[in-house]
């Protein structure tokens, strides 16, 4: 493992995701996910996220838009929240989800907006 990669993933995950979240999922890692962790957080956030290329405005509108076509609504949402703390707007959000339904299929869009929403919600709530 890089040590500074693992790092700099860190920060970055923490600014995207929320400190309290990521806390909370590293230390709740076993001997059996502990890993998988590790691998997200030096990897997908110090590696890629951590390239001064694209702002994280840009990355968290990808993320959207591919992890609403591949369908996986937990890491959808997660992200949801993301993009918001990134600066993406509501806004913004639908029309990404828009594109999803043109390019991805009309049941890949009902299915995003309805997470989309469930997640905005959860936001309102927890007043981040």
């Amino acid at each position: 493992m890089n040590e500074e990669l693992f790092e700099k993933g860190l920060d970055i995950r923490k600014s995207v995701l929320g400190p309290e979240f990521v806390e909370k999922s590293i230390a709740a890692a076993d001997d059996f996910n502990m890993p998988m962790q590790k691998l997200v957080t030096e990897y997908c956030w110090g590696a890629v996220w951590g390239r001064e290329e694209l702002p994280k405005r840009t990355r968290s509108m990808l993320n959207i838009a591919m992890l609403a076509v591949l369908n996986r609504p937990n890491e959808f949402k997660l992200h949801i929240r993301g993009a918001i703390r990134n600066g993406v707007t509501r806004e913004e959000i639908r029309e990404i989800l828009l594109q999803v339904a043109i390019y991805a299929g009309v049941p890949a869009g009902i299915d995003s907006f309805r997470n989309a929403k469930e997640a905005l919600a959860e936001l309102d709530k927890s007043g981040d």
